[in-house]
């Protein structure tokens, strides 16, 4: 098992993607590997799909691949030059092409944008680098100023701060993205550019169950409903990049606290990610703000945090990694760190399910048990457990693979496939091995959570405190 509780998130690209690589950035700590949709072609991606599934059988360590979907992206369109010059102050007409040939004009090949901008909306460029501010609207374009200067290219991104577009959340892109990572049987699917709630649930329709639902949050809109949008989906993703280009940066800190304890207080996984080792693209060692970053990400009680450009393009992948892992567990050992800081709910309806594994945080906490056993047939028994953040690792034993990868999101859950349970000695005897594989110890306390009649559904019911090698 690994020596922390959060997970980490890594992304495959040309630098990690081969199959050495890929078991080089295991070992130093991946959990969750992401294929970015929006890079790659699908013959090069199955071929990584296929290593990682082969460290897997090697390990027999489930882990769990998200396919990231690209999203509606808005871009400019080409310039003559393949760019233009932006001049303080100087006007610039904003116009529905793919293309322009002239120094004065912009091509923006949306014509949902354009028709729902107006004088006075702020466009932000090329990741924020540059804005323009409309000042006029005409029946053929519009005339926007330039607020700040610079080299404007071709097929540079455009962000509209405080505007939520007339766009789906899926383009014709993303539907054959989609198709074929249900094809690969990932165990997520990460939403970009998610607005409203409407977003998920069309998402939903077509991936039917065969896959959790990650929804980014990276625009203003989002999270003026992210309770909604929390409920509908599996996960929540606070993708700081497009977020920290449509909100003032000092919204973006407040904004990722909110969301991680909004999560926390729903029980859905959280993953904090962007920039967060991002001068190790190039460097072998992290800025004291990055490592600040991340530790910060772990005290708000994130259950992953992600690496991006640092593994898929860097020059230090697995030194990326193990650096975050480092970080990760310094951060865990604090006292003050919220890693096992239970979520604050409201008064609810609490069910069976919900009293035994609040039970079992507090008995891991008395009595310094070293690691808890929760046989699961759906994930449910785990994934509460994770939401309570018991002092002790959890063991989720589970005889369903795509559960037990899915698994690997959770904060403190390493899932494990193995057969149903029959009877109450072997559920003592399977829990006393789990344990010793997993680095418990003779006389070690551990908690075992089950439902009887075992082999059911829905049915946790059942709590018993046991000793390492005590069996009977």
């Amino acid at each position: 098992m690994r020596n922390r509780l959060c997970k980490i998130v890594a992304t495959i690209g040309p630098a990690s993607s081969s199959p050495s690589m890929l078991r080089l950035i295991h070992d130093a700590g991946v959990d969750i590997f992401r294929l970015n949709m929006s890079h790659g072609g699908h013959d090069k991606l199955r071929t990584v799909v296929q290593s990682i599934r082969d460290i897997e059988k090697t390990l027999a360590t489930p882990l769990a691949i998200f396919a990231d979907l690209q999203g509606p992206k808005i871009r400019t369109g080409a310039f003559a030059a393949g760019s233009i010059n932006l001049k303080y102050g100087g006007e610039y007409r904003l116009t529905l092409s793919n293309d322009a040939a002239d120094e004065d004009t912009i091509p923006i090949p949306h014509k949902e944008l354009l028709d729902v901008l107006e004088p006075g909306d702020i466009l932000k460029l090329d990741d924020g680098k540059l804005q323009i501010t409309v000042k006029e609207k005409t029946e053929r374009h519009l005339i926007a100023r330039a607020d700040t200067p610079g080299i404007l290219s071709d097929r540079k991104g455009i962000n509209v701060p405080g505007r939520r577009l007339p766009i789906s959340a899926m383009t014709d892109k993303d539907r054959e993205d989609l198709a074929f990572a249900l094809d690969l049987n990932v165990e997520y699917i990460a939403l970009s550019f998610v607005q409203q709630p409407d977003d998920v649930r069309e998402a939903a329709e077509l991936i039917k169950g065969r896959a959790g639902i990650i929804s980014k949050i990276e625009k203003p809109s989002a999270v003026e409903r992210l309770d909604e949008i929390i409920e509908l989906s599996d996960a929540i993703m606070v993708a700081r990049g497009d977020l920290g280009v449509e909100c003032a940066p000092e919204d973006v800190p407040l904004i990722q606290r909110r969301i991680i304890r909004d999560c926390r207080t729903a029980g859905k996984p959280v993953i904090v990610a962007t920039h967060m080792l991002e001068s190790m693209v190039e460097s072998i060692a992290p800025t004291r703000a990055e490592a600040s970053d991340v530790s910060t990400a772990v005290y708000q009680g994130a259950d992953a945090v992600m690496l991006s450009a640092e593994t898929a393009v860097g020059r230090h992948p697995p030194t990326a990694v193990a650096i975050m892992d480092r970080i990760i567990a310094a951060t865990e050992k604090d006292d003050e760190s919220g890693s096992y800081k239970s979520a604050e709910r409201e008064a609810e309806t609490y069910t069976t399910a919900d009293a035994i594994t609040l039970s079992a945080r507090r008995i891991a906490e008395v009595l310094d048990c070293s690691l808890a056993v929760a046989y699961t047939k759906t994930g449910s028994t785990a994934r509460r457990l994770s939401r309570d953040r018991p002092h002790c690792r959890v063991i989720a034993a589970t005889p369903d693979e795509k559960v037990a990868r899915q698994l690997a999101l959770y904060w403190g859950v390493q899932p494990v496939v193995t057969e149903d349970i029959s009877h109450f000695h072997e559920m003592v005897e399977k829990a006393d091995t789990l344990a010793k594989t997993h680095g418990g110890k003779d006389g070690d306390r551990i908690i075992i959570i089950a439902g009887y009649p075992f082999g059911k559904r829905g049915r946790t019911n059942t709590l018993k405190i046991s000793r390492i090698g005590a069996i009977e």
